[in-house]
């Protein structure tokens, strides 16, 4: 069978995903997210041009610009809930009638809390997504420099001892360049400082809970930090987070999670878990928009402050965090004094008034992870639809499966709202170009991986079938130019 000879087992696949969405109750959710049209995706500008405008007025609207593209990237950047412009534009409506009372002043008819208390606010929503105390939890910088402020709070290497930090050798290459400036840092070199975990047996780049413990049992007595992904970035690989942080608590290692494509994906109880700190950003599955401000979670036993405001040295008992301006305690905070008296929690480790514009944003979305109950039900559509993804790239053509195979785990436990795919060599390109050319949008992982995402909060079993489609009559095309 070719996909040019018989196309049926689409045909099936349509009238399956019909039932599957009808049935999906959680569909409601997509119409509260801007789904870009095929016509969107192509457009080189913000808006049609006048003339083009006039023409469709006069016009029937062409297909593409009412279809909405095949959007399976939220694992790269989620998109736009419809609410975020209304909070964005409230914003801009207390900015502008209050100036600097918006600080203090809460309005009436405005949902939005004062920007003193936005990171609060933002924190007690996020916290339910994360499965941690409120006090746990911080809104504030950028996944990188967040996890660079842990690393600097409890990465105190002994050259003599405990000195070395472990992370996966296809580490996302930010958290790599991390771990290096942090290991030259205290003078150390990561030739003796830095271990890599690799299986011995996946040629995938995937990586079991027995590799990972095999390493920290054979550098336990040396190793001081271990940096590792909730979700792999490259593979979709979902890492036994309690496992692994039980067996680096039995070795004395602080463990730091790096959770940009678990949080908002899987679900996730960090308090329960006993994890020491965790990481992450707010513009993939939580759809805060591109490079909006990140999230810190860290254990109440990290985060203890041992003073009073009324102690003449409060700076002892807060422990080894950097200290600055939205850290210090509300009460003292605009008496202008020098003495640092820290929030209690993750809320002390703050360092800069954050952006009000960004808290914002991340708020719209984390009002419809309220509406859709929070992670456990989107977890559990997200397996239905990943596992549909699955048998859909399992009915395509031999031709077309000849060209790729699927490196992310098949078990649903061991994986989240993705699959990687590896293509044969030197395809890459003229498939996304093809693929664009569809309507269809995922992203790309150089030499030769795709990874496909569909998010539950908006994607549905249709749009599986879609890409599909897309994605043989690309492998098809491409295999008749080779």
């Amino acid at each position: 069978m070719n996909a040019s000879s018989d196309q049926s087992h689409f045909s099936n696949l349509r009238a399956q995903a019909e039932i599957l969405d009808g049935e999906d109750g959680l569909r409601h959710l997509r119409d509260e997210f801007q789904v870009p049209t095929k016509a969107d995706i192509k457009r080189t500008t913000l808006e049609q041009p006048q003339q083009q405008k006039q023409q469709d007025r006069n016009d029937p609207a062409p297909a593409d610009e009412t279809i909405a593209c095949t959007y399976l990237c939220g694992n790269s950047l989620g998109l736009q809930p419809k609410r975020t412009a209304t909070r964005i534009n409230q914003y801009l409506q207390t900015w502008s009638t209050q100036a600097v009372q918006g600080h203090f002043k809460p309005l009436d008819d405005s949902p939005l809390p004062t920007w003193l208390d936005a990171d609060a606010r933002a924190a007690k929503s996020m916290a339910s997504i994360v499965g941690a105390d409120e006090s746990e939890v911080a809104v504030m910088q950028t996944l990188t420099a967040n996890l660079h402020l842990l690393m600097s709070a409890f990465y105190r290497p002994d050259p003599k001892g405990k000195h070395k930090i472990i992370l996966e050798s296809k580490a996302f290459p930010s958290d790599h360049f991390a771990v290096l400036s942090q290991i030259r840092h205290h003078g150390l070199s990561p030739s003796t400082s830095m271990v890599t975990i690799e299986s011995p047996y996946s040629e995938d780049a995937l990586i079991t809970t027995y590799d990972i413990q095999s390493i920290i049992s054979k550098h336990a007595s040396d190793t001081a930090l271990i940096l590792l992904p909730g979700v792999q970035y490259y593979t979709g690989q979902l890492l036994d987070i309690p496992t692994i942080t039980a067996y680096a608590h039995k070795h004395n290692i602080f463990i730091i999670w790096d959770l940009a494509h678990a949080v908002g994906n899987v679900p996730l109880h960090l308090h329960d878990w006993d994890v020491d700190a965790a990481a992450w950003c707010t513009y993939k599955y939580l759809n805060g928009g591109p490079g909006c401000i990140g999230g810190m979670f860290i254990n109440s036993r990290n985060s203890l402050v041992t003073t009073t405001i009324a102690d003449e040295e409060p700076e002892r008992g807060y422990g080894k965090r950097l200290s600055g301006w939205w850290g210090n305690d509300k009460a003292t905070r605009f008496q202008m004094e020098t003495k640092f008296h820290p929030v209690k929690g993750a809320a002390g480790f703050q360092l800069s008034n954050p952006s009000i514009l960004d808290i914002t944003s991340l708020s719209a979305s984390l009002e419809v992870f309220e509406l859709a109950g929070g992670v456990s039900p989107l977890r559990e559509k997200s397996k239905r639809l990943t596992a549909f993804l699955e048998q859909c790239l399992s009915l395509l053509s031999e031709d077309a499966k000849q060209l790729f195979r699927i490196i992310t785990p098949s078990d649903p436990d061991q994986r989240g709202a993705q699959l990687s795919l590896l293509l044969a060599d030197n395809i890459l390109d003229p498939v996304m170009k093809e693929l664009e050319t569809s309507g269809v949008i995922i992203d790309e992982r150089k030499p030769n991986v795709v990874r496909v995402a569909p998010a539950p909060l908006y994607n549905s079993f249709e749009d599986c079938v879609a890409f599909a489609e897309a994605f043989e009559l690309a492998l098809v095309a491409t295999q008749k130019d080779l």
